[in-house]
Formats: structure tokens, C-alpha cells, sequence
């Protein structure tokens, strides 16, 4: 809603709200509620001579503050948003078209901002408070949202909403919008069906679960999938056999914690033709290694590095944290687990883009993991481009059926 509209009917909006929650015991179902607002908004046309077109936001923006997540509404059903920062109860920031602005936006209070986060973790049986005052949750829609509490945040509560796009993106829009080559999504797309173990990595936000999902889409109907993941958020289109796993945090008695690592190892009884885990962030890295490693060709995850080098080494580190074991055994199950590492950047203007697609190339004489390029995006001409480098592993494409040139 307009600031201008909001600040000037500020008075009549609290006395609709006091109004709706006086009679919303005698109907407290959605509908009711929106049927009390305009019954009393119906009397203030006529009687104040507020305007239709007026009355239809402040009925849309009273609901909200009832109902919905009160100022976030208008930004949470703005497409063009793609990340909402609310760094305090009276300062929101908003991202669109890779550009950080401060709307004018507030809450009544440092309260109402604690209600409605409050709303947002009640919903999928999550909770924050003093004592754990930093939770991870997701709107009905998928939105992804981090919450921090006092006294972690010391000025006051924030949220921090990654929008999830209702706009299924492929690997063709994906070439379409320039995020990469058409002969990479070609490529791409002829490894997932070759049924290749592909790592993405990248920053954060540079798009590593649409790249996930994009390349789902290349999964054959017939085969079993298991998603596994922090928070569910992945949309695999197109396959019908899956199932969705989601961690569970302890419970306030400190039991019933589920990790990811219990899920990838209930995961391997399920007979998976694939495992997906949206992000490996610990020692799961190792139950996803043996998984990789136990015939469930296919499988894809994603990981936070800022350069395929960079993810190995994160890797290896976080294999470390599950089990003592020799680096180079470690280096060893990566370099026979992972076929392709896809990394994902995202340059000034917060345009996100395939920087490469990598590929391991054996242990060098020092004992270190090689990777070899396969695509590499050249800034001089704005583009990722092909390598002379082959496929090293070639048995997979084989068992496709399929040639690809230059492959």
C-alpha cells in the first residue's frame, strides 16, 4: 500500500483493526475476517467518504496486518523482489534487479515484528526464542527465511526472506537469460541422463538450488528420487517418484533432533535411483561420499565455495569434522565420488552465471585433488566457452546410448 494512504488513514486503520478484533471471536476463519473489514469499510465509504480504490488497500492491508505478515505482504507478492532484510522493526531493505534499496516500510512496533516471526515458525512446527534466538523457516510459497532474535541481535529482531520464484526456471531460460551457453545446457542436461555424481557450488545467492532444479528437470520420470534437505524448497518438476526429507532441529527437552546425515543414511534403505541433498554444510559430506560411492549414480548436491578449488577444500574439511581420517584417502573418495563440479557466480550488477564446469583430474605428485576445465567463463567476451579438454569418465556416456561431439 501507498505510504501516503497508509500514514494518512493511520487512524482509521487502527480503529478497523480494533473493530475486526472485537467481532473476529464470532468468525475467525480468513473469510470471516476479510467480511468484517469490508462490512466496515462499506460504512466509512459512505460516512467518511473514503474512495473505492482506497478502501480496497486499506481492506488489503488490514487483513494482511491481521492475518498475513502485516508489511511484509506487499513485498512477499512483489515478483520483482528477490530478498527482503528487515534489520529492525522500522528499517526494511529489499533487493530487486540485484540492487539493495530501503522502502519506507515499518512495523507498529518491535512486538508486532516478534508476532509475526512467531507466525512465520508456528506454521511448519519450528520456534525461536531468547534461549534460541536463530531458527531457519519458509513461507507457504517456498521463500527460504532466517530469523535472528535478541540478544544475538542486539538492536532488535531481523528477518531475512529469500523469495522463492514462482516461475519454474529451465536450463533453456537459463541460456536464454545468459547464465550460460547453450552448448553447456547441452551439455548438462546429457550428464544428468548419463546419470554423472554433479556438485554445484558457488556463494551465496548465486543460484545453486535453480541450478538444482533446472537440471532436474533432465531426470527421467521412472526413476526414484529422494530430496533431502535443511528446509524443503526444492520443486522437482517432472519427477513422479520422489520423496522429500526434511532435518528436524531438538525438541525443547533436547531429543528428537533429525540431521542430514541421518537422513542420507535412512535414505540409502529406500532404494534410491538418486539422492539429491539441497546443501551439504558438515559431516553429512561424508555420508553423501559413500553414497556417491555405493552405485547411486546420478546423485547431485550443492555446497557453498567461492571456486571449485575452494569447495574441495571445504569438503575435505567437513569430511574431517564426521571422521579422522588421511587426507589422502579423503582427496581419494572426492576424486571417485564426484564426476562434474558446476560453480555459479554472480558479477556487480548481481547477474548470476555458470563461471565453470570442472572436472577431477587424478592426484598430483603433492597429493592434491587436480580439476581439469571443461567450460570457463571469459569476461572479455562475456561468455562461458568449452575447453579442449574430453570427458574423462566415459563409461557413463557409453551406457547412454548417446554420442555428443567433442564429448
Amino acid at each position: 500500500m501507498d505510504s501516503f494512504i497508509r500514514l494518512h488513514y493511520e487512524q482509521t486503520i487502527k480503529e478497523i483493526k480494533e473493530y475486526t478484533a472485537s467481532k473476529a471471536s464470532c468468525d475467525e476463519s480468513d473469510e470471516g475476517i476479510e467480511a468484517i473489514i469490508e462490512n466496515e469499510l462499506v460504512g466509512r465509504i459512505v460516512i467518511d467518504g473514503i474512495a473505492v480504490k482506497t478502501a480496497l488497500k486499506l481492506r488489503k492491508y488490514v487483513f494482511n496486518s491481521l492475518r498475513g505478515y502485516d508489511v511484509l505482504s506487499e513485498l512477499i507478492e512483489d515478483e520483482s523482489i528477490s530478498e527482503i532484510m528487515v534489520n529492525s522493526w522500522d528499517r526494511i531493505f529489499i533487493e530487486k534487479e540485484g540492487r539493495i534499496w530501503e522502502t519506507d516500510l515499518r512495523f507498529e512496533s518491535e512486538q508486532r515484528l516478534e508476532d509475526i516471526i512467531q507466525n512465520i515458525v508456528g506454521r511448519i512446527n519450528r520456534r525461536v526464542n531468547e534461549s534460541e534466538p536463530i531458527a531457519d523457516a519458509r513461507l507457504p510459497d517456498g521463500s527460504r527465511v532466517h530469523i535472528v532474535l535478541p540478544p544475538v541481535a542486539y538492536k532488535g529482531a531481523c528477518i531475512t526472506i529469500r523469495k522463492f520464484s514462482r516461475k519454474t526456471i529451465t536450463l533453456e531460460d537459463m541460456v536464454m537469460n545468459g547464465s550460460m551457453s547453450r552448448e553447456a545446457a547441452q551439455v548438462v542436461r546429457l550428464l544428468v541422463r548419463a546419470r554423472y555424481n554433479i556438485f554445484i557450488s558457488g556463494g551465496t545467492d548465486t543460484g545453486k538450488t535453480t541450478m538444482l532444479n533446472a537440471m532436474a528437470m533432465c531426470i527421467g520420470r521412472g526413476e526414484r528420487v529422494i530430496t533431502i534437505e535443511d528446509l524443503a524448497e526444492l520443486n522437482l518438476e517432472g519427477v513422479n517418484n520422489i520423496i522429500s526429507l526434511e532435518a528436524r532441529s531438538a525438541g525443547v527437552e533436547g531429543r528428537g533432533e533429525i540431521s542430514i546425515r541421518d537422513l542420507i543414511k535412512a535414505s540409502l534403505r529406500m532404494r534410491p535411483d538418486r539422492i539429491i541433498v539441497g546443501e551439504i554444510r558438515d559431516g553429512a559430506a561424508l555420508d553423501m561420499l559413500h553414497a556417491y560411492n555405493t552405485g547411486h549414480d546420478g546423485s547431485i548436491s550443492t555446497g557453498h565455495g567461492n571456486s571449485p578449488k575452494d569447495m574441495i577444500d571445504r569438503m575435505e574439511t567437513m569430511v574431517l569434522f564426521a571422521k579422522d581420517l588421511p587426507l589422502d584417502a579423503i582427496r581419494r573418495q572426492i576424486e571417485s565420488a564426484v564426476d562434474i563440479m558446476i560453480h555459479l557466480s554472480r558479477d556487480k550488477t548481481g547477474k548470476r552465471y555458470v563461471e565453470s564446469i570442472v572436472q577431477p583430474a587424478g592426484i598430483d605428485d603433492d597429493g592434491q585433488l587436480k580439476l581439469e576445465e571443461l567450460f570457463v567463463f571469459d569476461p572479455a567476451e562475456g561468455k562461458l566457452i568449452r575447453t579442449g579438454n574430453r570427458i574423462r569418465r566415459r563409461a557413463k556416456l557409453e551406457r547412454l546410448g548417446e554420442e555428443y561431439k567433442g564429448l
